[in-house]
């Protein structure tokens, strides 16, 4: 997320860091970098010209000028831009209102609105405990309706049914008076998208919106299509009273323009982006933390957060008795802390809410290659339960059964089998506080010169 972004800035800021005093012309020359990589983010043109001035303004006041460490007083100025043009401040949903309170989601086809809805289903359940009961009035995509009612089974919320024969506000009326009934706390009513903003659609949804009044109206867009999407929020902004954006697709969105152009085109603050395909691939939208991920200064706040709620803190909590009392690190400890490390997003999604990560070298990040942790968790699969207590009895027969049983190479069994090695020997000298002594065996280098999943960040 946001890669290039964090790239482009990376390199200009970097640059100010040896200059010894800010002055008119570096000023100017950083401020040419700033705009061209925010125009290649796909920023729009209006929001570009504005944060140019504002950082440009800020950094020609008298104090900046005069500052000892000029690199990092405009860094300082453009963390405050990024997270003032983005919104200040995470807005989060205002469900104070008689129950059922009713939020509607609103986007165009294929922008993620349906796993939108089972995601914000599971958000609601986890964190604020509510009662959630889900409806499609989306009567005109085929299959829309089985696919929110699976989703929905997924996450647990109560589904309310409908099939493509009924009319929408039909749909949505007999919804709403199933949930006060059911006494759900929460509806959200999944709508139909259109390939394109049309009169037809506007109609529906506003005949919709006044029937039941929602107290949220969320505008689902993918993040993937930059500018656009601010100028697609935009025009159903103009039909609709939107109260908030969830911005989806974000993980597979390298350069960044819609978080970056949607608050100050639309007046509409995002509340939600999605970072993933799973239903617990939702985060809320926090300016400062994104800004801070821009910068390059990591999200170590949304990394704790995930790490509290998404690890299980009890088996996290019988390995670290495990160790202490010397029992051995086994392959079924190894692949539990590949599945904990699959849950947090992968590598890729840990490494991405790291400081400094914008610093390490792109042949180190390639390393990191998430679709490994799967092969190795079905190659330990593969195994008795004996032979992952005892992985020294993994020999050359075994080695062909577990290849076969995997679908899986020899030579990949053998690498498991390495890494799994390295593995344990850190486990050894963490008992009893050896944390130190195994940072300074590693000598800055993850385990075997690479990044091996899992391997490292134990939970």
């Amino acid at each position: 997320m946001f890669d290039n972004l964090t790239e482009r800035f990376g390199k200009v800021l970097s640059n100010l860091r040896g200059q010894g005093r800010l002055t008119e012309e570096n000023i100017k020359d950083t401020m040419r970098e700033v705009r061209m990589a925010l125009l290649e983010a796909d920023v729009a043109l209006p929001v570009v010209r504005a944060f140019v001035d504002q950082v440009k303004e800020k950094a020609m006041g008298e104090e900046v000028m005069k500052s000892l460490s000029p690199g990092q007083t405009l860094i300082k100025i453009v963390n405050e831009e990024l997270v003032r043009v983005m919104g200040e401040a995470n807005e989060s949903l205002d469900l104070a209102a008689q129950p059922p309170a009713v939020i509607l989601m609103a986007g165009l086809q294929g922008s993620g609105k349906t796993t939108s809805v089972a995601k914000l289903s599971r958000w609601l359940q986890q964190n604020d405990k509510k009662k959630v009961m889900v409806v499609s009035c989306d009567v005109y995509r085929p299959a829309a309706i089985d696919q929110l009612q699976t989703l929905a089974g997924e996450v647990g919320a109560e589904f309310f049914p409908s099939s493509a024969e009924q009319d929408p506000l039909e749909i949505a009326q007999a919804a709403l008076a199933r949930a006060k009934k059911a006494f759900a706390e929460v509806l959200i009513v999944d709508t139909a998208g259109r390939l394109h903003v049309d009169d037809e659609m506007m109609a529906e949804i506003k005949q919709l919106h006044a029937a039941i009044d929602p107290v949220e109206t969320l505008f689902v867009v993918d993040s993937m299509t930059g500018q656009d999407a601010a100028n697609t929020a935009q025009a159903f902004n103009e039909a609709l009273p939107l109260t908030g954006v969830i911005l989806t697709k974000a993980d597979g969105d390298a350069r960044g323009g819609a978080a970056l152009s949607i608050r100050q085109i639309t007046g509409k603050p995002i509340k939600f982006i999605g970072m993933g395909e799973k239903t617990d691939a939702l985060e809320p939208f926090h300016p400062d933390r994104i800004a801070s991920r821009i910068l390059g200064m990591g999200d170590v706040l949304t990394l704790v957060e995930e790490v509290s709620r998404k690890v299980d803190q009890d088996k996290a909590a019988k390995l670290a008795k495990k160790l202490q009392k010397g029992k051995g690190f086994d392959l079924e400890d190894f692949k539990e802390q590949m599945s904990q490390m699959a849950n947090l997003g992968g590598m890729s999604g840990l490494l991405d809410k790291l400081p400094g990560m914008g610093e390490v070298p792109e042949q180190v990040k390639n390393q990191v290659n998430d679709r490994e942790i799967a092969r190795l968790i079905a190659i330990i699969n593969s195994m008795t339960p004996h032979e992952r207590r005892f992985p020294a009895v993994i020999k050359g027969s075994r080695k062909r059964r577990i290849a076969a049983g995997s679908g899986t190479q020899i030579q990949d069994v053998n690498k498991l089998l390495k890494q799994f090695t390295q593995m344990q020997k850190m486990m050894k000298k963490m008992k009893g506080g050896g944390m130190k002594k195994m940072m300074r065996s590693l000598g800055g280098r993850f385990p075997g010169g690479g990044m091996p999943p899992g391997g490292g960040f134990p939970f």
